[in-house]
């Protein structure tokens, strides 16, 4: 039985030109004409573009695939683990290049998504991303840290500026409250505290009552943060550890 070279082509998955190429170079040419003189190709054919294909696919060039089928004297097994040694190196650089690419992704999906100019005009001097390895190493490996980057990797320019704006209007406000002498267990207190608790799950994660301690505490232990609130108002840090704790018992008995 033979087969035309339109029906090889669809067997083996090759363009008819490929096999037409293969043909004109001596690597497979067909065993029949037909009486027209268009290529029939036998199973003994189909047998040897089995094995053409199978070295074609572990990168042998085409000459030295033809040494392999057709030299008596050739070792395919030392070819083999030539091109064995040489596709290991290939593999190991392109799962380099796939790690690093998925690095990349994640990177992007994970960052803040805004240009060095955005960052700037959004955060001035202060880098958003400043204490992100930190952050990573503390709490990485928990759902609200995932969903925390997963949020800031959304948010455009606006809806940073948004975010700042809320944080100051915030702070203006419990400036005032501290410098009315108002107590961190009064009711202004705790109300601005969980507007705190509110902007956090807004814009970031669900903080729980039991989270937004924790947070406050780090307000307080860590300098870096409580420099941060107590720019806004010296001792705001300590004030705020203490509102929170009381919204959350009164929100939580």
């Amino acid at each position: 039985m033979s087969y035309s070279v339109g029906q090889v082509a669809g067997f083996a998955g090759v363009t008819v030109r490929t096999l037409h190429h293969y043909d004109d170079i001596g690597l497979l040419a067909p065993s029949e004409r037909s009486h027209a003189g268009h290529r029939r190709y036998s199973d003994a054919d189909l047998d040897r573009l089995q094995q053409i294909l199978f070295y074609r696919e572990l990168g042998f060039p085409l000459d030295e695939v033809a040494a392999l089928l057709d030299d008596p004297d050739a070792d395919p097994r030392a070819h083999l683990r030539r091109r064995h040694e040489l596709l290991t190196a290939r593999i190991e650089k392109l799962q380099n290049m796939a790690a690093a690419v998925e690095h990349a992704m994640e990177a992007r999906k994970m960052g803040i998504n805004l240009t060095p100019e955005e960052k700037f005009e959004v955060f001035g001097d202060k880098d958003p991303e400043q204490y992100a390895e930190e952050a990573e190493q503390r709490w990485g490996g928990t759902e609200a840290y995932a969903e925390s980057q997963r949020r800031a990797a959304r948010y455009t320019k606006d809806d940073w500026k948004r975010m700042q704006a809320e944080v100051a209007s915030w702070g203006e406000r419990y400036d005032a409250l501290m410098a009315a002498g108002e107590p961190p267990t009064g009711e202004r207190a705790m109300d601005l505290a969980e507007e705190h608790r509110q902007h956090i799950t807004r814009w970031f994660y669900a903080c729980t009552y039991e989270m937004h301690q924790g947070l406050a505490g780090m307000y307080v232990s860590d300098e870096r943060f409580k420099a941060f609130h107590d720019s806004m108002r010296p001792g705001l840090a300590e004030h705020l550890k203490e509102a929170v704790a009381a919204n959350a018992a009164r929100r939580t008995t």
